[in-house]
């Protein structure tokens, strides 16, 4: 009776201490994947940051304006409003429009 009870407290001991150390394996995997994943958005982030004060600095007025200056006045042009797209996906449209003439256009010069 009293070998039974050292052969289970032993079991129990052995099966308690095996799953924690599993567990603890487990959860620095988890941690190492965290802190990567922190410093990834950290990275972004900052790329963010940067990006957008870079764009604050380029198109204000008095940047633009400077650029202009520097511009040779023959070689520069205003857009026109046909030319500005609103989204990528109306531009994305107009090149697919134009690819479509182009084929079109070669195909008749073939036919010729």
């Amino acid at each position: 009776m009293f070998k039974l009870k050292i052969f289970i407290s032993v079991i129990i001991f052995s099966t308690l201490l095996i799953g924690t150390s599993i567990i603890k394996n487990q959860s620095r995997d988890i941690e190492k994947k965290i802190y990567n994943l922190s410093k990834k958005i950290f990275i972004k982030e900052k790329d963010l940051n940067e990006s957008q004060l870079e764009y604050s600095y380029l198109s204000s007025p008095v940047m633009i304006e400077k650029k202009i200056e520097h511009l040779d006045n023959s070689k520069y042009f205003p857009m026109e409003y046909s030319k500005i797209f609103l989204s990528i996906s109306s531009f994305m449209d107009f090149q697919n429009k134009l690819a479509l003439q182009e084929n079109y256009n070669e195909k008749k010069i073939q036919k010729k």
